[in-house]
């Protein structure tokens, strides 16, 4: 049987980010001494989540691809030897910027990028400002271990996002992801949105028969404007396998590292039980392609 251990990093960052890259340096060589092969981080790592306020100095934490954060990675992965699932501010060209996921291969190469597709504006989450839309599609990446279907955040409330990369062979759905509560809300709503979260992530396991990795961060992180009281990334990372099963779950109250085993064969037997991709009829979906009608 074809099996593998997939590291999740559950992380509360700091306004150091030399803190932030330390932490994650352990928390890597953690997951790997117990035996992840394949290690994935949160959206936007390194840093505090910028994006509660629009702030044209913050463009500054852009880098390349590559550059300083790629090298620091490539170097990690090579040294664990594990493919690991990264989330860097890109700066493409002056003015022009991404949210992009760089994942590297075993022996610290970069095996692929994924460029964030969906791009939300909400009150502290002015992504727009920051992220210009991805350009390179929904390709799964190709790695030692397999190929990934690596997604962002805000891609996960998406069906379409994920049925197209398992369309063209990904193995995993994968989901760096930073959101939490605004403390505002009521008890109840804030209920009803992690256990939308949850559902929607589990439902492309289910629709698509593969494994999904949730990797969310943790903490309450100000908002610097004062507008708000921030956010509280409310955590809970898990995988889930293709029939929707929870193999693992994080809280939502702590940093925590996860090493879960998933059975990259099981896939194969879900879609023959539940063949959804057989009875899809293509020949009527072609109204997807509009906005509305």
């Amino acid at each position: 049987m074809r099996k593998i251990k997939v590291g999740l990093i559950q992380q509360s960052n700091t306004s150091d980010i030399r803190v932030n890259l330390m932490n994650l340096a352990k928390s890597i060589e953690a997951c790997a001494a117990h035996g992840a092969q394949l290690i994935v981080l949160q959206e936007l790592h390194n840093s505090l989540y910028f994006c509660q306020t629009e702030n044209t100095n913050l463009f500054d934490l852009a880098e390349t691809i590559p550059g300083p954060s790629t090298g620091f990675y490539s170097e990690l992965a090579a040294a664990n030897k594990v493919v690991l699932v990264t989330s860097l501010f890109e700066k493409r060209a002056p003015g022009l910027y991404h949210n992009t996921a760089v994942v590297f291969d075993r022996d610290g190469s970069i095996a692929g990028k994924y460029r964030k597709m969906h791009i939300p504006d909400d009150p502290a989450y002015y992504e727009k400002f920051y992220f210009t839309p991805g350009d390179i599609g929904f390709e799964p990446i190709q790695t030692s271990l397999g190929k990934l279907g690596v997604l962002v955040c805000w891609d996960q409330w998406y069906p379409e996002a994920a049925r197209l990369m398992t369309l063209k062979g990904a193995e995993l759905l994968i989901y760096p992801t930073a959101i939490g509560w605004e403390s505002s809300d009521t008890d109840d709503e804030k209920a009803r949105q992690l256990n939308a979260w949850i559902i929607s992530q589990r439902a492309h396991a289910v629709a698509n028969g593969l494994p999904v990795i949730s990797v969310n961060r943790v903490g309450h992180e100000p908002d610097p404007s004062g507008q708000t009281n921030g956010i509280l990334f409310w955590g809970n990372s898990f995988v889930a396998g293709p029939q929707g099963e929870f193999l693992a779950q994080a809280g939502n109250d702590r940093p925590e590292n996860m090493v879960v085993e998933i059975d990259m064969e099981r896939s194969e037997n879900v879609r023959r039980w539940w063949p959804f991709l057989r009875d899809r009829r293509i020949d009527e979906y072609e109204g997807l392609t509009k906005r509305f009608y």
